[in-house]
């Protein structure tokens, strides 16, 4: 089972849990929900409620 993406609504970013976030020392296989409170997006640094789901088509 695939988990949802989430896409950044202000620079189109996208967070796929599989992959995780380097950047910030998440792991692969994290869920968008699980994320820390104070993780930002890593290209524009937009707060996580700038975040939509999408879904796997």
């Amino acid at each position: 089972m695939r988990m949802s993406r989430y896409r950044c609504m202000v620079c189109g970013y996208v967070y796929y849990p599989d992959v995780g976030d380097p950047v910030y020392g998440i792991k692969p296989g994290t869920p968008f929900e699980d994320l820390p409170e104070d993780w930002v997006c890593p290209v524009c640094g937009a707060d996580k409620d700038k975040f939509e789901e999408e879904s796997e088509e």
